[in-house]
C-alpha cells in the first residue's frame, strides 16, 4: 500500500523529496490554469533524468540547477509541448549538455479560447519515444505511456523500480484535465484513462496538485466524471433540443468562475464531437442536436 505522499509546498524552488528517486521543484507560474505552478521533477541520486522542465523562468531554471548540484543529467523529459512544460528544455541542455528526450514536437493555432497554455513552436527533441520504449540510468528506468488525449502527443512516463507514473496533464491532483479540440480529442483520452486504470501503479505524480496515492480508483473517479458530463449533455439536448455550446455551459457549470467559461465550452465540444463519432448527435454550425430521443436510443 503506498503511503500519504508529502503536501504541495507553496514554496517555489525548492527540491521537495518525495521518495529515495525523485525530488519535485515547483516552478513560479501560478495561474487559473495551472494551480500553484508547474512541478518538474528530478529522477536519480548519481545520474538523473528531469521531468517536464517547465517555463523558461530563469528563477526556476536556477533552482533546477542547483538541485542538479554538478550531477550529470542523462535526458530531459517532456510529456507535452504546451509552454508551461517544455519551454525550459532549451537553456537546460544548454547548461547540462543533456538530450531532450520524449514526446514528439507538436505546434498549431487552437480554434477556440485557449483553456491552458499555448503550444510550444520552438521544442525541438533530440530523441522522441514510443510507447514502451525507455530511458535508463543508474538504478532507474523511466518507461514511455503514450496517453493521448488532453494533447495529440502526450506521453507519461513509469518510474519501473517504484511503480510511480508521472502523469502530466493527463491527470492532475487539483483538477480534470483540459480536453480542447481539435488537437485535444476526447475519444482519445477516454481510451487513454481506460489504460491508466488497467495499470498497476503504486502512485502519480502530476505536473499540477498533489500527488496521487490511489491512481486506478482517481482514473475510475475521472472516467465517471467524463460519463456524468457526457450524460449532462445528452439529457440537455434531449429537454430543449437544438442548442448552442454557450447554453449548455451557462446551464451545467453553474457558478463556474467566468473567466473559465470558454474552457469548459471547449470541453463540451470535445465531448459533442466524441458522441458525434458515436453517431449520438450531430452538429450544423455551432448548433447541437441529439440524433434520436433518448428514450428511443
Amino acid at each position: 500500500m503506498a503511503g500519504q505522499a508529502p503536501p504541495i509546498s507553496l514554496d517555489t524552488g525548492i527540491a521537495m523529496p518525495l521518495s529515495a528517486l525523485v525530488r519535485r521543484i515547483l516552478a513560479p507560474n501560478p495561474s487559473p490554469f495551472t494551480y500553484q505552478g508547474t512541478q518538474s521533477y528530478l529522477v536519480g541520486e548519481t545520474d538523473l533524468a528531469v521531468i517536464d522542465p517547465g517555463p523558461a523562468d530563469e528563477r526556476h531554471i536556477a533552482a533546477l540547477m542547483a538541485a542538479i548540484a554538478g550531477r550529470p543529467v542523462l535526458a530531459i523529459l517532456c510529456t507535452h509541448t504546451h509552454r508551461d512544460h517544455s519551454p525550459a528544455t532549451r537553456p537546460l541542455t544548454a547548461l547540462t549538455g543533456a538530450p531532450i528526450i520524449g514526446c514528439a514536437p507538436l505546434a498549431l493555432d487552437d480554434d477556440g479560447p485557449r483553456a491552458d497554455a499555448a503550444f510550444d513552436a520552438d521544442y525541438v527533441p533530440d530523441r522522441v519515444l514510443g510507447d514502451g520504449e525507455r530511458v535508463t540510468g543508474t538504478g532507474w528506468t523511466l518507461t514511455a505511456v503514450a496517453t493521448p488525449g488532453h494533447t495529440s502527443n502526450h506521453l507519461c512516463f513509469a518510474l519501473e523500480e517504484e511503480g510511480a507514473l508521472f502523469t502530466g496533464d493527463h491527470v492532475m491532483g487539483w483538477s480534470t484535465s483540459v480536453v480542447s479540440p481539435p488537437d485535444g480529442d476526447m475519444t482519445a483520452y477516454l481510451k487513454s484513462l481506460d489504460l491508466l486504470v488497467q495499470r498497476t501503479d503504486r502512485i502519480y505524480y502530476p505536473a499540477h496538485g498533489d500527488a496521487i496515492t490511489e491512481p486506478r480508483r482517481f482514473a475510475r473517479g475521472m472516467l465517471g466524471h467524463r460519463k456524468m458530463r457526457e450524460g449532462q449533455i445528452l439529457r440537455y439536448l434531449d429537454r430543449n433540443g437544438p442548442s448552442l455550446i454557450a447554453d449548455m455551459v451557462a446551464t451545467m457549470y453553474v457558478g463556474l468562475d467566468p473567466r473559465l467559461h470558454g474552457a469548459a465550452g471547449r470541453s463540451v465540444l470535445a465531448h459533442l464531437l466524441d458522441l458525434e463519432g458515436r453517431a449520438l448527435v450531430s452538429g450544423q454550425g455551432d448548433i447541437w442536436s441529439l440524433v434520436r430521443p433518448l428514450a428511443a436510443s
